[in-house]
């Protein structure tokens, strides 16, 4: 991994053919620093957002030491490289062989269920383990999510206060976990989630030793501008002390989107003109899937070498390099309106899903990873280093 002052420099060095990743320490320093100095609990960051081992690894460096992990190679992933660190299995379908590697071979202790016979399974292949901590999702509204995950995981209040009374016997650990969806406009979703928790606790008369928040917390595009983290911060902060229990349990959230969008971009090449829109060596089976499938609007920055760019900024649609006529990103993405083939193109907040959603579809795939330090075209952290939302909840 080469490392560059900036964006432009790299391109002017490389002058790359194929789609280059680009990486910030610093921006990965900064979130790391924000959730550790203002979540008032633990944070675990979701591996699948990134699972690239430098982006791990500069994590871990920044202090975040618990993994939110969805399958055995995540678990491996994280064994791997920090073997001290704390690993939750938080999906709430795992294969039987998984849970048995998992517990036997990488000593994972924390699993996520949201069905009986999910609870039944863990218990059955861990041999009833003493030691573990078992959460139960439960679903909630995803109505201020850009993407829900509602529909596929969690389980109903009435099932869950069942559910409850048997994994709190089972457990050495009992937790209540929920997830309000991915790209949460509004830290509402948080106090309404926790609420139903209340609904939960009231009716099984049981008092989880921790409470998981999920993840959700936003990143901000050209078109979403969210609220300051710290804003949902004091939400869930407040809805806890509102459910007035007799002892406080544990927090604990799986931020991946807030930590890590900021710390990549992807730099394009423009292989075609065609009016306004632009054909490009990089698209939804690449690095730009949330650009084609979710329709997300990424922040854009036209790298032109051998000319100035125009300050007229029009919108660009973007086709990808395959064959698929699905390999296409409305935008608008505003960018100069003198841009030609053989230009490049900065896309931003790319360090959540860019790398993950890659394949090597049509055979159009790159690998190539540079560190650079400048700053990304858009962060949402604040400079406020003296804010603490810990003490609310102390």
């Amino acid at each position: 991994m080469a490392k560059f002052q900036c964006v432009n420099e790299l391109v002017k060095a490389l002058q790359p053919i194929d789609p280059v990743y680009c990486f910030r320490k610093q921006s990965l320093k900064l979130a790391s620093n924000w959730f550790n100095h203002n979540f008032p609990g633990d944070v675990l960051y979701a591996v699948k957002c990134n699972p690239t081992e430098t982006v791990v690894k500069t994590l871990i460096k920044n202090g975040i030491n618990s993994f939110d992990t969805a399958s055995i190679d995540e678990i491996k992933l994280i064994k791997k490289i920090s073997p001290s660190s704390k690993i939750y299995f938080m999906h709430t379908i795992k294969k039987e062989k998984s849970i048995y590697e998992a517990y036997f071979l990488y000593n994972v202790k924390a699993y996520a269920f949201d069905s009986k016979e999910e609870l039944e399974k863990i218990l059955k292949i861990t041999k009833n383990a003493k030691d573990l901590e078992l959460f139960l999702r439960v679903q909630t509204s995803n109505e201020h999510a850009e993407i829900d995950l509602s529909k596929k995981f969690g389980a109903s209040i009435n099932e869950a206060v069942s559910l409850s009374k048997i994994a709190k016997s089972k457990s050495k650990k009992f937790g209540l976990s929920f997830h309000v969806g991915s790209q949460c406009m509004h830290p509402i979703a948080y106090s309404k989630a926790i609420k139903d928790l209340g609904n939960i606790i009231k009716k099984s008369n049981i008092i989880p030793d921790i409470i998981n928040v999920g993840g959700g917390f936003p990143t901000t595009y050209p078109d979403l501008y969210p609220q300051p983290i710290k804003n949902y911060f004091l939400e869930i902060s407040r809805a806890i002390k509102k459910l007035n229990l007799s002892k406080q349990p544990k927090l604990i959230c799986e931020p991946g989107r807030a930590l890590v969008a900021e710390s990549g971009s992807t730099i394009v090449r423009v292989e075609l003109k065609k009016k306004q829109n632009l054909y490009i060596n990089d698209g939804t089976y690449g690095s730009l899937f949330d650009a084609g499938t979710p329709k997300f609007i990424f922040p854009t920055k036209a790298i032109q070498i051998n000319v100035a760019s125009s300050k007229r900024l029009i919108p660009y649609s973007f086709y990808g390099p395959t064959c698929d006529g699905l390999d296409y990103m409305k935008g608008p993405f505003m960018l100069p309106s003198n841009i030609k083939t053989g230009d490049y193109i900065e896309i931003g907040q790319l360090g959540a899903y860019g790398m993950s959603f890659r394949t090597n579809f049509n055979g159009f795939y790159s690998n190539q990873i540079h560190e650079v330090q400048d700053k990304p075209l858009m962060s949402i952290y604040e400079a406020d280093e003296n804010y603490n939302v810990k003490t609310l909840y102390a």
